[in-house]
């Protein structure tokens, strides 16, 4: 008989992690949240929230995808930021 595993998923310090990662690069950039958000087609709230550390918005991959085009950068960067390096 094949046993069931169960797992629990709180994906929200990545999430918060990627959004430190959009507001670093961004800023490197130098980019206004609204700036980013016209650029890659959603509303500078909703890029807030993607930023803001508590709002544990989750981001789509196309969104992920469109961002790191935008910025220049490789989408894994996004994923891997560690704000505390």
């Amino acid at each position: 008989m094949t046993q069931k595993l169960e797992y629990t998923f709180d994906n929200s310090i990545k999430y918060r992690d990627i959004g430190f990662a959009v507001s670093y690069y961004r800023k490197l950039k130098k980019m206004t949240q609204a700036d980013l958000a016209k650029a890659v087609g959603i509303s500078r709230q909703h890029m807030g929230a993607v930023e803001a550390p508590n709002m544990d918005r989750a981001v789509s991959l196309d969104l992920l995808l469109n961002i790191a085009t935008v910025l220049e950068i490789e989408p894994y960067v996004l994923l891997k930021f560690n704000p505390e390096k």
